[in-house]
């Protein structure tokens, strides 16, 4: 490893990621990094980047924890992401969401949430991944109920994960569990 893979791989797993209950595992039996983390590797500057916002988007944002897994999780739905799945549902789940909404967002129908801000955030995600935009309409209640700066979060965070999702599925980064390709 070169000294800036290291400087990578040591704020990856010496970072937020490694504080707190261990959910999915950032490193295999062999200290490898696992899902989008190796690929970081490759291209440290970029990595490093990427981490950052990465960071940034889950452990300081204003989303709610479910909210927040909830657009990850549609987002590895929309994009047929196997270890984006494994790592968020096993959050998710850890966040509240319950057996039924995994399913349902799973699905990609997410419209089951009681919670009105969590049916607009997970309304919201499914827009931006199925147009890539908000009309006007959406951008206003969105907007309405959260703010400007919560949304610049949203759109953050599914571009984010989209672009992990787009990495694991071209590296054929499978789930541990077997799940997904490989």
């Amino acid at each position: 490893m070169s000294p800036e893979q290291r400087a990578l791989y040591d704020a990856i797993v010496g970072g937020p990621r490694a504080s707190g209950p261990a959910l999915f595992r950032l490193v295999d039996e062999r200290g490898a990094l696992e899902g989008p983390f190796n690929a970081f590797l490759l291209h440290p500057p970029i990595g490093e980047a990427l981490q950052a916002v990465g960071a940034a988007v889950r452990y300081r944002g204003r989303l709610t924890d479910r909210a927040r897994e909830i657009a990850i999780l549609l987002v590895a739905a929309h994009r047929d992401s196997a270890f984006e799945r494994y790592a968020h549902e096993a959050v998710g789940a850890a966040a509240g969401l319950s057996p039924a909404e995994l399913d349902a967002v799973r699905r990609l129908r997410p419209g089951t949430f009681e919670d009105d801000a969590e049916r607009l955030v997970a309304d919201t995600t499914l827009a931006l991944l199925e147009d890539g935009d908000l009309d006007d309409d959406r951008y206003a209640a969105f907007t309405a109920r959260f703010d400007e700066a919560t949304l610049f979060e949203l759109l953050t965070l599914v571009g984010y994960y989209t672009t992990l999702a787009l990495q694991l599925n071209v590296f054929r980064v499978a789930a541990p569990d077997g799940g997904g390709r490989a």
